[in-house]
């Protein structure tokens, strides 16, 4: 199958050496190789200071509640940019004013605001030189739009829809399943993956191109390998039926050339606890090279044996061309939670750097078995430390020294992969990284890929389940053990993981059995629906969570699966006793690593925490990514300060700087317009305990 003529077009288009009067960018990350990169160099090194707000935007969701967030990286077409709101509205407006064109809602029948489907990173422009299309996901429903109009193309699925959990060769209607980042366009293909639970039960991360004409599916790739295929041997022998995970969450790139689609894949369900899943579970955090037209396996590679740390592959890789032996070589980089980075060879998978297979630490939980080792490149050097040692421990204040000290000795720390535990375990770069979803730019003019880290230890800490609980209370707190302490905490006080997760405490005051059943069904904010509990789960968990009346001893709730000996006692991030992290700063930074050599280019400080005071940023963590332009410019916003920044390309150094309406969590855009350059930042805010926005900020020089 072939590229569709025009949509190659438009990528070599937005290739081109010289800035043209109109620039686009065409797809998520701003091409098909993910490079975050532009031609465009209007705005420049010399003249980048008097950047000025061009246009604002605002769906005007309501954000009161501060539990919504935009992390959509816009897409521009000939003047039109495409986008989501807060509450995954779809608009299209005029890319030089901020004028709207059009906006569509998918939940207007529904009438939910903001269902319980996270958020959307981005959508898919497929075109054949005469009808235009946008294809975006919300809740779980794939939708297609007609480009011009913004209404939905009723010839594709059934009324312009198709339903998501329908297709998987298993039932799990009852189950999450959502995609919060945009597929990737091949011909007329659209190739997506998924976001599915990280709990027990959840549903299989496969991989499925549908058609874009019509909706059909055309292929599926097992990513849980069914009996007969390749690396069904790393499973137990049911797992194809049961297990789930494995799931491609955070998007693609794509060879057009050679056709091939790079898919990267993340942890099997559930993350922290594999005694169910025992085996290398192939093919969960691999980055998977597939044929685009067929979803035939070309080859693969593993980043992670029998993942216990959450070591999603948190982007699509760079697709570059570097030089070997003296022969251009089209290669693949991807970047990981760990902060390494790894080069393949395209076409065979062959790495770039040697890898090492390193022994790692054994699990002392009961049941578990981590694997004996855990591949390890040789270059390029990591990004951002990967080991909290004492000499780390923060020197902030001698009470933050003394507080994080105290708790430090009580943690498990070591090299890469020290497994959790019921002691608790030290992870850095966190549960988070390291890289993340914002992704990486890469610079061909000096081969250096740039990667904002966030350097912030987080605490892994397993606690056994009660043996046997015997009335609804206590049922009722294993079930939310098993499903929400991970989020809202052991102590139901919630946290920041994915977003700003409320406190549970005192929940029947703000609450009844009756809202509280129906929010379980539906879902909520980024809380996905739990529609799959039986009647006497959700009755358990009521009784727990609004603590009613404790209820006379019944029969065991759902004997399966969900008995798994361990959970998790939260998202906990490693921080001191005011609430700053537990390491020394940086805490935050923007690397430039040289792929051509493995070696750092540069290193500078990212973020800042104003209040503290400091002489010198402190740094801070970050979500979204950077953008590398043909100015000589590094764009990226993403930290809780809320500003956008622009930085030297050759050696960091900082050139301009802006506040935003809200923490601009998400990666820019850049485009041109009658040869007017602008960069574009979503200010959706809601992580890190920043206020929620609605808002798109466009900049451009007067």
């Amino acid at each position: 199958m072939k590229y569709t003529y025009l949509a190659l077009l438009l990528f070599l288009f937005s290739c081109q050496s010289e800035p043209l009067e109109t620039v686009n960018w065409p797809g998520y990350l701003g091409d098909p190789a993910s490079s975050q990169a532009s031609v465009l160099n209007e705005i420049n090194k010399s003249n980048v200071s008097q950047l000025e707000v061009a246009w604002t935007y605002s769906m005007g969701d309501n954000t009161e509640a501060n539990k919504t967030q935009i992390q959509c990286n816009p897409i521009i077409i000939d003047g039109t940019l495409y986008a989501s709101s807060a509450y995954l509205k779809i608009f299209a407006l005029d890319a030089a004013s901020g004028k709207e064109k059009w906006h569509f809602d998918p939940f207007a029948e529904t009438g939910f605001q903001h269902p319980g489907m996270g958020v959307n990173r981005g959508l898919a422009y497929w075109t054949d030189g005469k009808e235009e299309r946008i294809l975006f996901t919300a809740a779980s429903t794939l939708y297609c739009l007609d480009a011009k109009t913004g209404t939905l193309n009723t010839d594709f699925g059934e009324g312009g829809q198709v339903n998501l959990l329908k297709g998987l060769e298993r039932n799990i209607d009852d189950l999450f399943l959502v995609s919060n980042t945009p597929g990737i366009i091949f011909g007329d293909l659209l190739i997506l993956g998924s976001r599915v639970s990280e709990s027990v039960g959840a549903a299989p991360g496969h991989v499925r191109a549908f058609n874009v004409k019509t909706g059909e599916q055309t292929w599926i790739f097992h990513t849980i390998p069914f009996p007969g295929e390749a690396g069904y041997e790393t499973w137990p022998k049911a797992a194809w039926q049961y297990a789930g995970g494995a799931n491609a969450w955070s998007g693609f790139s794509l060879d057009i050339k050679n056709e091939i689609v790079f898919v990267p894949t993340g942890s099997a369900a559930t993350d922290f606890y594999g005694g169910d899943r025992l085996g290398d579970n192939l093919y969960a955090n691999c980055l998977l090279a597939l044929d685009a037209n067929t979803g035939k396996r070309i080859w693969h590679y593993q980043f992670v044996h029998h993942d216990l740390w959450d070591r999603d592959l948190p982007a699509p890789p760079n697709l570059i061309t570097l030089e070997k032996d003296g022969q251009a070589v089209e290669a693949v980089a991807q970047i990981t939670k760990s902060a390494h980075i790894f080069v393949f060879d395209r076409k065979t998978g062959e790495p770039l750097f040697p890898i090492e297979e390193v022994p790692v630490p054994a699990s002392t939980l009961d049941g578990e078995h981590a694997a004996p080792t855990q591949p390890i490149p040789s270059l390029p050097k990591p990004f951002s430390r990967n080991r909290m040692q004492e000499e780390d421990i923060t020197q902030r204040t001698p009470e933050a020294y003394t507080y994080v000290k105290s708790r430090w000795d009580t943690l498990l720390e070591g090299p890469h992969f020290v497994p959790p535990s019921t002691q608790g375990s030290i992870i850095l770069p966190g549960l988070d990284g390291g890289g993340e979803w914002g992704g990486a730019a890469f610079d061909a003019s000096t081969n250096n890929l740039i990667i904002n880290a966030s350097e912030m230890p987080w605490i892994l800490q397993m606690i056994k389940h009660e043996n046997n609980p015997q009335n609804l209370l206590a049922k009722g707190k294993k079930i939310y053990n098993t499903y929400c302490a991970s989020c809202h905490g052991g102590d139901l006080k919630g946290g920041e993981m994915f977003g700003n997760v409320p406190d549970l405490n005192g929940l029947q005051q703000r609450m009844d059995q009756a809202t509280l059943s129906t929010t379980l069904a539906n879902g909520k904010g980024a809380m996905p629906s739990f529609k799959f509990l039986s009647e006497p789960q959700i009755e358990a968990l009521s009784t727990f969570l609004l603590d009613l009346p404790d209820g006379e001893a019944i029969a065991d709730i759902k004997a399966d699966r969900n008995a798994l000996p361990y959970y998790l006692n939260g998202y906990k991030r490693f921080k001191d006793q005011d609430g700053y992290p537990a390491i020394t700063p940086p805490w935050g930074t923007l690397n430039a690593v040289n792929l051509q050599t493995g070696e750092q280019s540069w290193k500078v400080t990212l973020g800042d925490h104003p209040e503290l005071n400091s002489p010198e940023p402190t740094g801070s963590e970050s979500y979204g990514g950077p953008v590398v332009t043909a100015g000589g410019l590094v764009f990226m916003a993403g930290t809780p300060d809320q500003k956008i920044r622009a930085f030297d390309k050759d050696n960091g150094d900082l050139l301009w700087e802006a506040n935003l309406p809200a923490a601009g969590f998400a990666t820019p855009a850049t485009y041109a317009v009658d040869g007017k350059q602008y960069v574009v930042i979503a200010c959706g805010g809601g992580k890190l305990g920043k206020d929620s926005g609605d808002v798109y900020v466009a900049f451009a020089l007067e």
